[in-house]
């Protein structure tokens, strides 16, 4: 399937999907469609049939629209970087920081725990000791793209929903330190040996590097904004600003014993937060990149659903392995947010319904999993597998059921937010 053909066929199935979940009067998020729309017209369906045009035959094919994914991604962290916009952050500011990151330290030292509990029952052929440490990690991460589409969809606004996305946006940094610490322990494990920089500083220079490389693109985006008089021509400029820094982002060079790399989301959402306290034009601008990027979301998670693999079902112990890791990740995340909500003095719904906006977990967690395989067999693949099985039952289950906490805590009217489904897709 040529990409191109590829790109149309995933937003075309994804937005039907949506029609037939209302004929069926079904009540789930638009996410929650376009990942079954992937999964049907995925390698284990519709592409299964060989049908020219009519679904993707192989992973290979996915991938050649991973371009689509990237810019996606970059977008939802750039407009999650708009919800630091100082004005409003002040207030809070320092709860969202203290239970962003209490949150994803409880989750992954629980994980830890639970799996080298399970690794001395399973023995170390079935679980190896790096693997836990590393899947450990992993459990700290949240998916921005999830959450971000469930509150846009239905028009989310609360206590619970200002707290929700800086503490998703923390988590990346949160989850690079977590991940860099864990999986430098894991290489040593395997038989190499402790290392101070890859441990430490690269993840620490990681963070820095993304951080001022976003600073300096929302900055530049600020500057030229004010050469044009046009929001058409302002919001191009937007886009190709959002897209150069995606591109940037997605170097890395060695500088003596150290490695310049960024991450992709912490650069763009840096470049959002500067862009929206720095520039006067930004609220808008937000608004009209809102909407121009809501097929580009479609897209991306039609493609999301189509890249689950279901082969991970064959391994018994696998399941095993990934059904603990999902309850053990999910009690972390929320015993995490109500502890660390509690300290803070946070709103009694913040308490109860802020740990389960933060179950699911996708693209920061496969990122990760690329890196972790080169652990090698057995602890690479077994990595892989269950976090792939792990993200397929949140990312079909977790929209859902942030929809239901959000809705719960007040911050999701019981009433549609428009009254037309035209209305609905452009205001999303």
């Amino acid at each position: 399937m040529a990409p191109l053909i590829g790109t149309a066929f995933a937003l075309f199935m994804g937005l039907m999907a949506t029609r037939l979940f209302k004929l069926l009067k079904l009540n789930f998020p638009d996410v929650t469609a376009f990942l079954l729309a992937g999964l049907l017209v995925g390698p284990y369906f519709l592409g299964a049939l060989d049908l020219p045009w009519f679904g993707f035959r192989d992973f290979d094919q996915i991938e050649a629209l991973s371009p689509v994914t990237s810019v996606a991604l970059g977008f939802i962290a750039f407009s999650i970087g708009a919800e630091f916009r100082l004005s409003e952050i002040k207030e809070i500011g320092r709860s969202a920081v203290v239970i962003g990151i209490f949150q994803a330290v409880t989750a992954a030292v629980l994980v830890d725990a639970a799996l080298i509990g399970l690794h001395f029952i399973l023995g170390n052929d079935v679980l190896p000791l790096p693997a836990c440490i590393t899947l450990g990690a992993i459990a700290s991460a949240t998916a921005p793209a999830a959450t971000l589409m469930v509150v846009r969809q239905y028009k989310a606004k609360g206590p619970v929903t200002s707290l929700l996305l800086p503490i998703v946006a923390l988590d990346d940094a949160v989850g690079l330190v977590l991940f860099a610490v864990s999986f430098g322990i894991a290489q040593a494990l395997e038989g190499g040996t402790l290392s101070v920089v890859s441990i430490v500083i690269d993840p620490l220079l990681e963070i820095v590097c993304s951080l001022f490389l976003g600073a300096v693109m929302g900055l530049l985006l600020s500057a030229l904004e004010k050469l044009f008089f046009s929001n058409s021509n302002r919001l191009a400029m937007t886009i190709s600003i959002v897209f150069m820094t995606i591109a940037f982002s997605s170097v890395s060079f060695p500088a003596g014993p150290v490695t310049i790399a960024f991450s992709s989301l912490l650069t763009c959402m840096m470049a959002g937060t500067v862009f929206c306290n720095a520039s006067e034009y930004s609220k808008d601008i937000f608004e009209r990149c809102d909407k121009w990027t809501v097929p580009l979301y479609a897209c991306f998670f039609v493609l999301s659903g189509a890249e689950l693999d279901l082969a991970v079902f064959r391994y018994p112990a696998m399941v095993l392995v990934g059904i603990t890791y999902i309850l053990i990740r999910c009690t972390g995340k929320y015993m995490g947010a109500k502890v660390s909500s509690s300290a803070m003095h946070c709103d009694e719904n913040v308490r109860k319904y802020l740990g389960i906006t933060l179950f699911p977990q996708a693209g920061v967690a496969l990122g990760m999993v690329v890196t972790a395989q080169t652990l090698g067999s057995p602890s690479g693949e077994i990595i892989r597998n269950v976090i792939l099985f792990s993200v397929l039952i949140y990312e079909l289950v977790g929209p859902s059921m942030t929809r239901w906490a959000l809705t719960k805590a007040g911050d999701i009217s019981s009433k549609p937010a428009s009254k037309t489904s035209r209305e609905r897709f452009q205001k999303a």
